[in-house]
């Protein structure tokens, strides 16, 4: 379509997509500040956050971010990273295989059936009791995101009481490294 000898741009939407990105960083304070002081001084969300030392010798922590948008602002996300000063390395591990894994602590109350049930739901689930009482358990679970969330969904007419959730944590396969 032309609009006076010009073309008229048609407005492409941009599929919104979710990533896990690991970073490298020295593991000094204020680190973590500048990382999320980047994501919030541009409005990005995180979805989930984990960061943890992975090299004491040389003093270098790994932070796992779990963030969503365009490709174009994901894209700008790993850039504005890589820009930081003690960051070492950016890796966007859903652009290669990887594993992805996320722990969840969930309490249960109840009694009778639903309390029967919510132990047939944990076995399918490979969920472990760490904690029981006459009237609730603490269950213990690894998995990837989408399974907790079903898990969850599963308990919440039993008697979910509680959730205590790590955020994702992320591995490449294979033997390269970030």
């Amino acid at each position: 379509m032309k609009e006076k000898g010009r073309k008229v741009k048609e407005k492409v939407e941009e599929k919104v997509e979710r990533r896990t990105i690991a970073v490298l960083v020295d593991n000094e304070s204020g680190v973590l500040a500048r990382v999320i002081g980047l994501f919030s001084g541009r409005g990005y969300n995180i979805d989930s956050l984990t960061v943890a030392e992975v090299d004491p010798k040389e003093q270098l922590s790994r932070i796992t971010i779990t963030t969503s948008g365009t490709p174009m602002i994901l894209e700008q996300i790993k850039a504005q990273l890589d820009r930081l000063v003690p960051i070492h390395k950016v890796s966007d591990l859903t652009e290669g295989p990887h594993v992805a894994r996320e722990l969840a602590l969930i309490k249960v109350t109840g009694t009778g059936e639903q309390r029967v049930e919510s132990l047939r739901i944990a076995d399918i689930f490979r969920a472990r009791v760490v904690d029981s009482a006459l009237d609730s358990f603490v269950f213990e679970m690894t998995g990837t995101t989408e399974k907790l969330n079903a898990f969850i969904s599963l308990m919440e007419p039993l008697g979910l009481a509680d959730v205590s959730r790590t955020g994702v944590v992320a591995i490449a396969r294979g033997a390269g490294s970030l």
